[in-house]
């Protein structure tokens, strides 16, 4: 066995575990990644990256049939095999030679295996080959390993060998009909991409359509869903599955429905990349989340372990992972060095945005831009709040951006302290609407300096002068 020191190692070479490495090396530290799979992660290769190439094809393509004047020049239907040719350069063809190729020039050293942690500081790599490699951190080991598909304990559906998001993101063909059991991001998103691309889709959604955004939000979802042809049923609960021998899956429901589909896409939730990191030598239960503090340091891990991203469970998206890898990059690099940890609210080193400010967008009809508390979330935080609607199609750039424009905006008021604290947002191409409200969110800008950010004319943005008429000053 050989072993390599180091001022930290990060095991898991995704985004978040990249952006760990790298602002530890910018900080004059060493640091070495150790990857299982492709470096570059889940977003890379099975998420953020071809699910999005996807839908754009597919949103491009419901935007030109709203135009007169140009849905007239479009005489056919998706190019299907383009589609998905163009998400498959997207996804670097499932090779991560670019990734690597990026490691090495940041400085960054990589080890490919299973890694495991067998005592404090302790890491040891387990190649294909067997061979084992032990590393050493002299400062921290970061743990970046994410997250996976959750698949519920349904009798026979391990045996049908459903799809999960990875699966679903890589599919070299599109099946005649599909299954999706779940109402949530992963779910709605697929639904919307298949059924454009020409399956018949049935969605399982037991909670709803995405039950954690604002509920006129995902009602408007819903109805698109079922507009374009996809059989939304709220509160339908798989009971069990099966697929025969001809590779027909079949869906027995808990109302007694039986449903067919050619795949079934399990998509509920996810689970954490634990299992099998050696959470046990150091008294953490293998499998579990990973409790973290503001600086992302492990509760009861000792001082020297980290968890960031999806495996600390605070917020389950790239961005905020990277946004929590910057944070516990830095942290790291200072206490290293003795020199003051800015771990208070809003600090250097302390992750404040993914309790107050996490902005998303789910790329469906309509596109779904939401950042910071819902008015459901911000009463049970037991804020005394204000809610502010507005017609997003009633603003004059809606209808010059896109005929018959249909959209929905909301602004959450702390009354007390006269800020946004939560902003949702439906409608065509509100993806790009989103980080000004993030910018108000996080600086706290009080509603009459708000006043003040004018609106070009006639843009989609006007809707915030709107907001702020309709709240009034």
């Amino acid at each position: 066995m050989t072993t390599t020191e180091y001022d930290v190692v990060v095991i898991g070479a995704g985004p978040v575990g990249e952006n760990v490495a790298d602002r530890v090396v910018r900080g004059g530290l060493t640091a070495a990644v150790v990857e299982r799979e492709l470096v570059g992660g889940e977003c890379s290769y099975w998420a953020c990256m071809p699910t999005k190439a996807l839908l754009r094809s597919v949103s491009l393509m419901r935007t030109v049939r709203q135009l007169p004047g140009v849905r007239e020049a479009v005489t056919k239907d998706l190019d299907v095999a383009a589609v998905l040719a163009r998400r498959d350069s997207f996804a670097s063809h499932w090779k991560d030679d670019g990734q690597v190729s990026w490691l090495a020039s940041a400085g960054i050293a990589l080890h490919r295996g299973q890694g495991r942690i067998r005592s404090a500081r302790v890491v040891d790599v387990t190649g294909v080959d067997g061979v084992v490699t032990r590393l050493t951190a002299r400062h921290a080991v970061v743990v970046a390993t994410g997250s996976s598909a959750l698949l519920p304990d349904v009798p026979g559906l391990r045996e049908a060998a459903p799809w999960s998001s990875r699966e679903a993101a890589s599919a070299g063909s599109v099946p005649r009909r599909l299954a999706i059991i779940g109402g949530g991001v992963v779910a709605v998103e697929m639904a919307t991409a298949f059924a454009a691309l020409g399956s018949s889709v049935t969605v399982l959604a037991r909670d709803g359509v995405l039950p954690s955004v604002e509920p006129f939000a995902g009602e408007l979802v819903k109805e698109s869903l079922r507009d374009a042809g996809v059989a939304v049923l709220v509160g339908a609960q798989a009971l069990s599955v099966s697929r025969d021998d001809s590779g027909t899956v079949h869906i027995r429901t808990a109302d007694g429905d039986l449903l067919e589909a050619d795949e079934v896409l399990v998509a509920i939730g996810r689970t954490p990349n634990t299992q099998d990191i050696g959470l046990d030598s150091v008294g953490l239960v293998p499998g579990a989340w990973l409790t973290v503090d503001d600086t992302l340091r492990v509760v009861g891990g000792g001082e020297w372990l980290y968890a960031a991203g999806d495996v600390n469970r605070r917020v389950l998206l790239t961005h905020q992972g990277k946004y929590q890898a910057r944070a516990v990059g830095d942290v790291i690099v200072a206490r290293a060095k003795g020199a003051k940890v800015d771990d208070g609210r809003w600090g250097r080193h302390a992750a404040t945005a993914d309790e107050r400010a996490v902005p998303q967008v789910v790329f469906t009809d309509p596109e779904i831009a939401s950042v910071g508390l819902t008015a459901a979330s911000a009463t049970a935080a037991g804020l005394r709040i204000r809610v502010v609607d507005y017609d997003l199609g009633a603003v004059a750039g809606s209808s010059l951006h896109l005929d018959g424009y249909r959209g929905h905006a909301r602004m959450v008021v702390d009354e007390d302290r006269k800020v946004i604290v939560g902003v949702t947002l439906a409608g065509p191409d509100v993806a790009e609407l989103i980080h000004a409200a993030t910018v108000a969110i996080v600086g706290e800008i009080p509603l009459d300096r708000l006043w003040h950010a004018v609106p070009a004319y006639p843009t989609v943005s006007e809707v915030w002068l709107r907001l702020l008429e309709t709240y009034g000053r």
